[in-house]
């Protein structure tokens, strides 16, 4: 009875430590993971946080409703900090499915390959912090999930002045490749055309007039 007991208590114990995990540079719980977060360390080129930006973030379907052939995005898609500041992140999924907030670009010593990510499993929202170095530079956001970029999740941030705009975000930038639905019409389309009218209005004439005929 007493080893029951014990084994009921160490399992309620240890509960806690599987609902919220931290495995390195992961923070993960059953709703989701925030990957590298960073609230504090500085870049090497950045004497201080210059400054602390808060940063709200909404993604799913029904922000690419004004956008043909897209099915995701974010409701904003361009932000822009000064250098050296450190940007809080609050990424609310609107949606029953996986999205991210993914950034590419940032000091590898730092994030490694890179990246800070905040990835939610269906609908809720999640925090994460990272500081930006001194230089002036437009880095990548985007959602990694299969086929969630191509379908319109991406976006930019611009430390200080940036390095220019990225292509293809919605609403902001155009499209490096755009989906093209070319209509190439020749006289043979035309002839095509009024020969079905023709053949039709002929057709139409012989059932009304098999028809009268019937009725008589």
């Amino acid at each position: 009875m007493k080893k029951t007991i014990l084994f009921l208590l160490s399992f309620a114990l240890t509960l806690p430590v599987f609902a919220a995990m931290n495995h390195g540079n992961m923070i993960m719980d059953d709703q989701g993971m925030i990957m590298n977060n960073n609230p504090d360390k500085l870049p090497k080129d950045c004497k201080a946080v210059s400054e602390e930006v808060n940063i709200t973030i909404r993604g799913g379907k029904k922000f690419a409703q004004d956008f043909a052939g897209k099915m995701f995005s974010y409701d904003k898609r361009n932000f822009q900090v000064p250098p050296c500041a450190r940007v809080n992140v609050t990424f609310i999924n609107e949606d029953d499915i996986r999205h991210q907030f993914m950034i590419h670009g940032l000091p590898g010593y730092m994030y490694p390959k890179g990246m800070f990510t905040i990835e939610l499993y269906g609908k809720g929202q999640k925090t994460g912090s990272f500081i930006v170095p001194s230089r002036d530079y437009t880095y990548y956001i985007h959602c990694e999930v299969s086929q969630h970029t191509e379908k319109g999740m991406k976006g930019q941030l611009k430390v200080g002045k940036g390095t220019g705009d990225l292509d293809s975000i919605l609403g902001l930038t155009a499209p490096l490749t755009p989906d093209l639905y070319p209509i190439n019409n020749t006289h043979y389309t035309w002839l095509a055309l009024i020969f079905s009218i023709l053949v039709g209005v002929v057709l139409i004439r012989v059932l009304s007039s098999l028809l009268t005929v019937k009725v008589q």
